[in-house]
């Protein structure tokens, strides 16, 4: 009788390795669960950064407004009848002043 229930404890343990140790145990799930959290967040971020792009495009696409904006920011354009400033920190121009040589003349 004894030697049946070590037959029956080792069936028990060799049934509920897969389980808890083996292929597609609770720990590989845990694992899988993680990762497509993360891969959702990934994707949820990438989604908006489509739809930025896909309204830029669509603004592009239908005014002057975010064309002359773009250049403005990229190329430094201006229109005809517009003034420049340009604003230099205070610590930047004290550099320029105290080494002349690098004000082009005109």
């Amino acid at each position: 009788m004894k030697w049946v229930t070590w037959v029956l404890l080792f069936a028990l343990a060799g049934l509920q390795y897969n389980l808890w140790i083996g292929h597609g145990s609770w720990h590989d799930m845990w694992k899988l669960e993680n990762s497509v959290i993360a891969q959702n967040a990934s994707n949820e971020a990438l989604i908006q950064r489509n739809r930025a792009l896909t309204a830029e495009i669509k603004d592009l696409a239908n005014g002057k407004d975010a064309i002359n904006e773009m250049a403005r920011d990229k190329l430094g354009y201006i229109q005809d009848g517009e003034v420049f400033y340009r604003f230099v920190p205070s610590a930047t121009l004290a550099t320029i002043t105290d080494n002349p040589e690098t004000v082009s003349k005109k």
